[in-house]
Order: C-alpha cells, then structure tokens, then sequence
C-alpha cells in the first residue's frame, strides 16, 4: 500500500478533465490525434472528435445504442443539416446542424427521467476509473517476453507478455498496443531502446500496460504508460509511480468473486463544443473515422457489408500496430443501428483487437469479431476469419462472400455523397471558423443512418401483409438491386427476416 502522500510526486499521467456536472449533455473531448509514421494516407485535415449517441454496456466496453432515433441528412446553405430526433430515454428531441453545433437536450430534472434509476446524474454522465491490473514486460534474451512485475500479485495474466510486445516490434521504436484479455481490455506502450549490455544484446524492450473492464477509457492513460515505460527503460524496478497508479484507480470486485468488474453504465450525447486542432495527435480509438474511411476510400462500403453481416474480419499489418487497432474500432463502429430490436439475434461484433498465435483457441470459438495481428501466419489460418484485410487489399476466400469485394454503382454513390457532406463540413468550419461539429460525428451518424434506413423498410416489409422485397424498395434503402443481391440474401438469412427477395424475375425465400 502506498500512502496517499506519495501520490503527487509520484504519479506522472494525463487524464482528461472531468466534466462539469452542470453541463452533463457535453463528455469531455477525445485527446488529440495521433499521426502515424506508416500510416500518411490516413491524415487528416481535420481530426475527429467524440463518439455516437450510445451508451457503454457494463462489463463490456462495447456501445449498446440506448436511444431511438431517425436520422435524416440534407445540404444546407452553410452546411450539411444532419437531424436526429427521437425519444431516447430523456423523452426530448435531439438535433444536430452540421457547421451549427448541437442543441443538446435539458438537464435530466429528476430521478425517473435518468436512464438508470438511483444514480446520480454525475454518475450516469461520467464512465468510473477500473483499473483491474497494471503490470510491466520485458523481453529477456534468454526466456523472451516475460511479464516483470504486476500489480494484483495474483491475477492471471497469462498472455499478457505477448499480447503487450507485438511480434515484430524488435524492428520499431515504439507503439501502443489495445488487446483482449478474456473479458478484460487492455493497452499497452511498447519502447525499444539501444543499450550498451552484451546481455541485452544492445537492446532493452519493455512495455507498460493496464486492464480494464472497458476500453473507452483507456486513452485516459496513454500518457502516464509511455513516460512509465520510458522510465522503466532508463531504471528498471522503479515502480512506485505504478504502485501509486493502482492504488488510486484500482477496480472494487464484486462480492461474488467471479473476477468480473461491473463498470458504472453511462448515456451520453455527441457533443462537441471547441475546436480540435489539426497538429494534435489522437490517442483514443474513438478519434480516428476520419483516418480509416480514407484510407480505404471506396472500399469502406464493401468493409460496411461485411460488418452489417457479422462476418470475421481479421487485419493484418506489420508493426507499429496502434493504428491498425483503431481500424478494429472503426469497423465495429459501420454496424452501428439504434432501431430497438434489431440485431439482438445476431453475434455481438466484438473487437479483439490485437492477437496472436496465442489467441487461435478462442477465436476458434467466435462466431464473429474483428481483430488485427502482426503475425502473417494467420493468413494460412482460413478456419478462424472470414475477410482478410492486408493493407489496403480486402479479400475473402468464402465463395458466396465473393461478389460482395466489388464496388457497385450504388455503392459508389454512397460513398460520393459521404465525401460531398465531408467536404461541406470542412468548408464551413474553414470559412465560417465553426468547429462545433466534427467529422467522425458526421461519418458515424452517416452509417447509423444507412444502417436504420435499411432494417427500418426491411421490418415495414417483414409485417405487411405481403412480405416481398422489390427492386424499389432495394433503391430506396440505397442499394443496387443487382449488384448487392447477395447482400441482401445474406442480410436477410443472418437477421432472420422472413422475407421474399424478388428482382428481375429471380426469386429467393
């Protein structure tokens, strides 16, 4: 235990401000992006910002929509009006002008408008600290990756020593790595340092990293990790400022005693209220759309199908691995739906983010997740993905997943309209100075949107009296009547909609 007159001197970390409880409806900023040395055609003018109306399941870390919406988009003189209405739990509207800024709803006035009953409203606006386990790797020249220290003592970190130092990192500087670690995540800062030690042969890598029942706050602690890391480079077996660390932001288990951690469950509103500058740097996963969809340019569409259908996709890219484990986030973030309903009877999308050749049992055993790796044997493993993504280079060896890798006009139209909004958003935050509304609240709601649009007139369909799906309906969800067919044969099969598909004549039940 260290005393808790240790702690100023001691602990060396960032964390972002905790909100203002009288401004509830507004989270508090994403830190600034990152940009990554491999990674230019990922850069961005403009850095994104906060996540989607969504709240945090507890214990997960994954975003469970806990609010009704509509979505609607139209051009604007000054800008793209992007509208969200519906209930949600507050009962209020919610409205977003693109260039004009949010009009977030009234403060929650008493306790039976609160989405969880019995907290408080600080509470249900703020994600707690839980900090399960922070622990230090090292690469030893004679064992290999080895986990140093730990704090608990007891907790099982098997895995951990492989997960935290990314085969291949002998090659860069540094990285950050996020991972899965049963239903634990975590992140870690890798450092690679010359060394003047025949022993270490001329190198000392280690990495410092924690765990925690959800991801989204993670980011809170890049900083401390990499200057820990850094530390521990210069003087191995300093760790009283991860002593500290713990003791101030450790986890209370529960009674039961089952090593799960019930994180307190959250409501939030996208809202952004000043401007991100380009030269920040991001170093939270939910900061990063922007980056991803133009990396991928067209090819995001095709990656938004596989997504909506669940499928394993798995990313490979050689170190440094962080940035690839925010393009894990991104894809979970295209399947994004708010219909109540919809999708409770699929497989969760779950993002591992990165594994290794340790991780091939339980990927075995999911039926649909996205995840990134560095180790290229994973190729060979065609039993455990069902899209492979290397680079830009998307490709599946499922046969009936074949005619979904192209891009069809429908889809190229989607992707026109995308970047006509993007570049509308760009120019009234550069003429008019406005940054209250960024660009990953525009690509998000931009999905959310096609995602509702579609399950909504597929449901319209599933309860009429006459359940067929026509070529006009397909073009009214934007869709290609032919080209995305087998989509839509998939799309009804996986969401079991009893639905008939008839176009030109072809029928399918």
């Amino acid at each position: 235990m260290v005393n808790q007159s240790d702690r100023a001197p001691l602990l060396d970390w960032e964390e972002i401000p905790t909100p203002d409880p009288n401004q509830a409806a507004q989270p508090a900023l994403h830190p600034p992006l990152r940009e990554e040395e491999d990674a230019p055609a990922e850069k961005s003018s403009k850095p994104a910002g906060r996540r989607t109306p969504s709240g945090t399941a507890a214990g997960t870390g994954w975003s469970t929509s806990t609010v009704d919406t509509t979505i609607s988009c139209s051009p604007t003189k000054s800008g793209t009006a992007v509208v969200v209405s519906g209930n949600g739990n507050s009962g209020r509207p919610l409205t977003q002008i693109c260039g004009l800024g949010w009009h977030r709803p009234e403060p929650f006035g008493s306790d039976r408008n609160l989405p969880f009953p019995g907290l408080s409203v600080r509470d249900q606006w703020e994600e707690k600290d839980q900090i399960v386990s922070v622990f230090v790797v090292t690469f030893d020249t004679r064992s290999g990756n080895m986990v140093e220290w730990c704090l608990p003592h007891d907790i099982n970190l098997d895995g951990v020593e492989f997960k935290s130092i990314a085969s291949g990192s002998h090659r860069i500087n540094s990285d950050f790595i996020y991972f899965r670690k049963g239903c634990y995540f975590g992140l870690a800062c890798f450092a690679n340092m010359p060394v003047d030690s025949e022993l270490e042969r001329g190198a000392r890598m280690k990495s410092v990293g924690i765990l925690s029942p959800s991801y989204t706050l993670l980011y809170r602690y890049m900083h401390f990790l990499e200057n820990q890391v850094r530390l521990q480079l210069k003087s191995p077996g300093q760790y009283s400022p991860l002593e500290a660390f713990y003791e101030d932001k450790k986890a209370v288990l529960p009674p039961a005693g089952n090593g799960l951690v019930t994180a307190c469950p959250t409501w939030s509103v996208t809202s952004i209220n000043r401007c991100m500058h380009p030269e920040m740097k991001i170093t939270h996963p939910a900061g990063c759309m922007s980056q991803f969809i133009q990396f991928f340019g067209e090819q995001i569409m095709v990656l938004w199908k596989f997504a909506l259908l669940r499928k394993r996709i798995l990313i490979f890219s050689p170190p440094p691995v962080g940035v690839v484990c925010y393009r894990v986030y991104c894809c979970c973030c295209l399947a994004n739906v708010s219909l109540p309903g919809i999708g409770v009877s699929v497989p969760e999308l779950r993002p591992f983010f990165y594994i290794n050749i340790a991780d091939i049992t339980t990927l075995e055993k999911e039926m649909s997740y996205v995840a990134c790796t560095t180790e290229k044997i994973f190729e060979d493993k065609k039993g455990l993905y069902d899209v492979y993504i290397d680079n830009q280079n998307v490709k599946t060896h499922r046969s009936h997943l074949q005619p979904l890798l192209r891009v069809n006009a429908a889809d190229k139209e989607k992707y026109r309209k995308l970047s006509e909004q993007r570049q509308m958003l760009l120019y009234s935050q550069e003429v008019d100075g406005d940054c209250t509304t960024n660009e990953e609240d525009l690509f998000i709601l931009f999905f959310m949107e096609l995602n509702n649009r579609i399950f909504q007139t597929l449901s319209d369909i599933a309860g009429s009296n006459d359940p067929t799906l026509t070529a006009e309906h397909v073009r009214a969800m934007g869709l290609d009547p032919q080209g995305d067919r087998s989509f839509l044969v998939d799309l009804l099969e996986v969401y079991g909609l009893d639905i008939t598909l008839v176009i030109d004549n072809l029928c399918c039940h």
